[in-house]
């Protein structure tokens, strides 16, 4: 097998965690990327095996409007020190990933710049999709072009014009020579175009042997993407979806059915790239209503059939939220040992989480199969490991078949076969995982580990009134949202869907009239 079929990876934005500006001024060079050295050093002791970090390369901002993609970004460094890092994850087995933006270029891009200059005389003319030097676009260039997502600052790339193609292939080529890169993540692969993945992946298998390519797909069938021609593994945003939602409203049933619909329609679940949170949505401990589901919510994660991943900081169970026009709160700068200094029972858990799939095997490679499953708990086998969780207040029980005795491994509980049965029970939003107890058999310490269990939506719960003595005309976008929220709490419960609802409108004026329609 591949290394990448018994990879837990840990996933790190560099240019937030070394605390790069947001802004790139080309100047001079600032080797930020050195101060993850002790970071290599944490992802080892914790027990994951593989690096996803990027965006890495030359860009004027977030790292995903390339510049050069034969560059480190000066704001993280010189060639040499990305060199250096890698081999540094590879003398601590860790395989490393670069993230791969080929879909799109930044506007400062080399190929772009002629365009601005030169016009219908540049021979990059044809390296962007859909250049009409008749049209206009929002820094008045005085031609248009397609873009990705509607942001100009992204010009599109046309992958179907073979002197691209062989652009990209260079680089790749030259990420692998240079830094020894062992896969990549490919930006917006749900709208790159099939044909130029499938020579991607054919150039990648002649260049490196067991080279990795993960997609970010979003919507869509994932099997269209993850096949022996394309890629060998997609973002799992189901799953993460179901993660959080089927705890918040105590539905397991989500969960197995995403489970069961990924399966049934021809996907290899294994395969696929399992996460709670990631540098583009909420961090899971915002999106998780009762931060007590932290437990049967991580241990879905590293037992269900995936590939699971940890974004940087998410082990701590550092805060984030997703803003509407800034994602800085979710890909922030964080001190290490500010982390490590403060005991922290959810770091404990995924320790613990990342020894078990190491070492069992069945995590792995082994099939799943449904052996019980209520709104509130949930029961599965992977190969001969099984799995139980419970995101209810009450204690759970189950009673499956199992020809052996059986152990817990978080709290080293033994059960008995009896007639061909086994009965576990499971704490009130608790998890085990359970292995067949025999002369063989992994040890691993029991683990006592506590989340709060308060059922609440957010840690800032609403005053009976936002901001006392203020005319809603003086109150700031942010004041008039907390008021809205306020007004909604008193007519009845709040849920996650009102609340997002309310905290992406800041526009002043909808908000005026919405908190003005409260009586």
């Amino acid at each position: 097998m591949a290394w990448f079929d018994e990879a837990i990876f840990y996933h790190i934005y560099p240019l937030g965690l070394c605390g790069a500006p947001q802004k790139n001024d080309y100047g001079q060079v600032c080797h930020r990327l050195q101060s993850l050295y002790p970071w290599l050093d944490h992802i080892e002791k914790t027990g994951f095996n593989a690096l996803y970090i990027g965006p890495l390369f030359e860009s004027v901002g977030h790292g995903y409007e390339t510049t050069d993609y034969y560059k480190l970004d000066s704001r993280l460094g010189d060639n040499e020190d990305l060199k250096k890092i890698v081999k540094a994850a590879h003398d601590k087995g860790i395989k490393v990933v670069f993230d791969a933006v080929f879909n799109h270029t930044g506007r400062d891009f080399f190929a772009f710049k002629d365009i601005r200059e030169n016009r219908e005389h540049s021979p990059y003319l044809y390296w962007y999709k859909d250049v009409d030097l008749n049209g206009n676009n929002e820094y008045n260039d005085g031609f248009s072009y397609a873009n990705w997502g509607g942001y100009d600052l992204l010009a599109k790339l046309d992958l179907n014009n073979p002197e691209v193609r062989n652009y990209i292939f260079d680089v790749v080529r030259y990420w692998v020579r240079e830094f020894d890169v062992d896969g990549l993540r490919l930006d917006a692969a749900d709208v790159l175009d099939f044909d130029f993945l499938k020579q991607l992946r054919s150039m990648c298998d002649s260049i490196k042997e067991e080279f990795w390519l993960m997609g970010e797909v979003i919507h869509g069938e994932y099997y269209r993407w993850v096949n022996p021609e394309m890629l060998h593994s997609v973002t799992d945003y189901t799953l993460h979806k179901a993660l959080y939602s089927g705890h918040n409203d105590h539905n397991y049933f989500e969960i197995a059915h995403t489970v069961n619909r990924l399966m049934q329609n021809g996907n290899d679940m294994r395969r696929l790239y399992s996460f709670a949170d990631n540098h583009d949505v909420e961090r899971f401990v915002h999106s998780l209503r009762n931060r007590a589901d932290l437990l049967p919510a991580y241990v879905l994660l590293f037992m269900l059939p995936g590939i699971p991943s940890i974004y940087y900081g998410s082990e701590f169970g550092v805060e984030g939220r997703k803003e509407r026009y800034s994602d800085a709160s979710i890909r922030p700068y964080l001190d290490l040992n500010d982390l490590l200094s403060n005991e922290n029972d959810l770091y404990k858990l995924i320790c613990v989480l990342c020894s078990i799939h190491k070492k069992e095997k069945a995590l792995s490679y082994g099939e799943y199969k449904e052996l019980s499953l209520t709104t509130t708990s949930f029961c599965f086998a992977r190969g001969e490991v099984i799995v139980t969780v419970n995101n209810s207040d009450e204690d759970a029980s189950f009673n499956v078949a199992a020809d052996r005795n059986y152990v817990g491994c978080l709290g080293d509980q033994k059960v008995a076969v009896q007639d061909g049965r086994i009965y576990l029970e499971v704490k009130g939003h608790g998890g085990e995982i359970w292995i067949p107890d025999d002369e063989n058999r992994r040890v691993y310490e029991p683990i006592d580990v506590h989340f709060e269990t308060e059922d609440k939506l957010f840690d800032d719960r609403l005053p009976e009134r936002a901001s006392p003595g203020k005319s809603y005309e003086e109150m700031s976008i942010e004041e008039l949202q907390a008021e809205i929220l306020a007004c909604m709490e008193r007519n009845g419960p709040l849920n996650d869907r009102m609340i997002r609802d309310v905290r992406e409108n800041v526009y002043r004026d909808s908000l005026l009239n919405w908190v003005r329609s409260f009586r």
